[in-house]
């Protein structure tokens, strides 16, 4: 996430920088000397170029061919401020974002680079079914989260005494994000939680409260609050062939989407600079340009002879 940012939060500078004609237009003074625009620009593109014009080329090709909605970002940005609560703010100070538009700016890329990379993926009819069959809706749930299991049944000895479980997470509970709200971890589905959780919670009925469950963070009681109701295969099927093909998108994957993208957009790198930038995507056809290069230079050289 740190890289994205790092990327995005220059990229409005060099463009700046870059568009300005006037090269000797001094941006610092001092006694020593003078940094001009162009000593700025040339600086910054030597430690960042490479990074910062991938981003803004990828953005400039997907944007023209794939659309990301208010929505869509509003939706992403929800889903993060759900999971760490009143920690969202620090948690986008640690991460090196200066406000939650820049969060916006990152999510949007990466949906772009997404829905390019959902072109590379076919999903069967009887994968869809076989996913639909094991698929299991969201649910919301209600955790105290303490470092033993002799505290984990203190915990669901006083439950079972009638203590109000917010009470007993606010004064019990070692989870930051959701100890001063009651325990809740809003809604979530599968893969979402560690496997040890996920199955405990699954398996409770509404308002059941669990016995202790041992994770990697520690031994949690859990309570399930609510169940969302599973649709039929046909109203879930674009749904369940979204998360299918999402689930199917890795580096590779990513990597064959944009090589297709840059290629068809006609991508020409001007600034020799800049030239090993998109090595990333387009290694193997530039080695292969390459080499064309050198064979037809060769066979000039043969014909001069």
């Amino acid at each position: 996430m740190k890289k994205w940012l790092l990327s995005m939060s220059l990229a409005v500078g060099v463009i700046g920088l870059a568009a300005c004609n006037n090269d000797a237009e001094v941006v610092v003074k001092t006694d020593a000397g003078d940094i001009t625009k162009e000593e700025l620009y040339e600086a910054m593109k030597d430690k960042y170029g490479d990074e910062m014009i991938q981003q803004l080329v990828i953005e400039k090709v997907l944007s023209k061919k794939y659309e990301v909605t208010e929505e869509e970002l509003d939706k992403k940005i929800n889903e993060i401020k759900e999971q760490l609560g009143a920690n969202f703010e620090l948690a986008l100070q640690q991460y090196g974002y200066d406000s939650e538009e820049d969060l916006r700016e990152t999510f949007k890329v990466a949906i772009l680079q997404e829905k390019a990379a959902m072109e590379e993926i076919d999903v069967t009819e009887e994968e869809l079914k076989e996913y639909y069959d094991n698929w299991m809706p969201e649910i919301k749930a209600r955790h105290i989260l303490v470092d033993n299991e002799e505290t984990a049944k203190e915990v669901k000895k006083k439950l079972g005494e009638g203590a109000k479980f917010e009470d007993l997470a606010a004064e019990y509970s070692t989870d930051p994000g959701s100890a001063q709200n009651g325990g809740d971890l809003g809604w979530f589905g599968q893969g979402e939680m560690v496997p040890e959780f996920e199955e405990a919670a699954y398996s409770l009925d509404v308002n059941e409260v669990s016995e202790p469950v041992e994770s990697s963070f520690g031994w949690h009681i859990i309570q399930v609050t609510d169940k969302k109701e599973k649709k039929s295969f046909e109203e879930m099927k674009d749904e369940l062939e979204y998360e299918l093909k999402l689930s199917k998108i890795d580096g590779t994957v990513v990597q064959e989407a944009m090589k297709r993208e840059l290629k068809a957009a006609g991508l020409n790198i001007e600034d020799p600079d800049l030239k090993d930038a998109f090595d990333i995507y387009l290694k193997d056809d530039n080695k292969q340009e390459d080499n064309k290069k050198e064979n037809d230079k060769q066979k000039d050289n043969k014909q001069e002879e």
